[in-house]
């Protein structure tokens, strides 16, 4: 089956790969997290024990680690020095760690010492990363999408720079800014902010200056994106992957399904109501270095999808 149009168009390959079958993957399993290593392994963060899968680029799990993250959410790949890590936030526990890519943690990040949380939740959704291998500074900016509203940065010691909610431009405060893209599409970096709950990116400068809103209008509940060439993958929740030029434009929809989340239980639909071609709930997106994207979505048991890209 193939979706798409123009330049992007796929193949769409259903169950591409799967969860263990445990109980903790049986009950929850809610796949959350994807990236693809230079080695072109899949990497899944999902809300089992272990947590964290590494699939081999035909589908097939290589290993699994991580006994602690019941809220597992956010996953973000990064390469220091030669070496790939994973940066990997806990909805539940708070917990904000960089980890090797066999488990090793090699950093965490406290909760900001700040008056909002006093008596409020803090319950971090994803990471970036300025990374110095494309000419940032290192900074770490992690989002508390489903806490307090706020985003907060870190350099790159883990020694607290500050934090930005949202009222600091015009657009107004952050209702959910559940992940974060950083822009290295153009010369000017620029950090797009997943405004969840506003229907919106806003989107920042790499020392927190507010620049502008973009794809107001055109999307609906954006959880992050995904650079793709000239093109920025935006997974999401309200069943489809939205596709974005270099200047914010629609390209395209794929794999548009809204209509299935006003169903009962959504997401977590019986699997004879889940067809292949059509989304669920978009949770997160990889792409790998031919152009195939891969995407997990929020359900109970998990969705792992490749998009299988078609040459023109």
């Amino acid at each position: 089956m193939r979706i798409g149009s123009g330049e992007h168009v796929y193949e769409w390959v259903e169950n591409w790969a799967t969860i263990p079958n445990t109980p903790t993957g049986r009950e929850n399993g809610r796949t959350h997290g994807v990236s693809v290593t230079e080695a072109g392994e899949v990497v899944i963060f999902h809300q089992a024990d272990p947590a964290v899968l590494i699939f081999a680029p035909d589908g097939k799990l290589k290993t699994a680690w991580g006994d602690r993250f019941r809220g597992a959410h956010g996953m973000t790949l990064v390469k220091d020095n030669g070496t790939e890590y994973l940066w990997l936030t806990d909805e539940h526990s708070g917990e904000v760690v960089k980890t090797s890519l066999d488990g090793r943690t090699v950093m965490s990040l406290p909760r900001p010492e700040l008056r909002v949380y006093q008596a409020g939740v803090y319950s971090p959704t994803w990471v970036a990363v300025y990374e110095t291998r494309f000419g940032g500074n290192g900074d770490v900016w992690v989002a508390d999408g489903y806490g307090m509203n706020h985003v907060h940065r870190f350099d790159k010691a883990g020694g607290y720079l500050g934090s930005i909610n949202g009222s600091e431009g015009k657009a107004g405060p952050f209702n959910c800014p559940h992940g974060i893209v950083i822009d290295y599409r153009k010369s000017e970096r620029e950090f797009y902010i997943a405004d969840r709950g506003n229907k919106r990116f806003q989107v920042y400068g790499p020392d927190g200056d507010f620049k502008r809103i973009a794809g107001a209008g055109i999307l609906s509940c954006p959880c992050g994106g995904v650079g793709d060439g000239d093109a920025l993958v935006v997974p999401e929740l309200s069943a489809k992957l939205t596709i974005l030029d270099e200047r914010d434009r629609l390209v395209c929809y794929l794999g548009e399904n809204e209509k299935t989340c006003a169903l009962p239980g959504w997401p977590n639909h019986p699997r004879e109501l889940v067809k292949a071609g059509k989304f669920v709930s978009p949770h997160g997106a990889a792409v790998d270095r031919a152009g195939n994207l891969y995407v997990v979505e929020w359900m109970i048991g998990g969705r792992i999808t490749q998009l299988r890209k078609c040459q023109s």
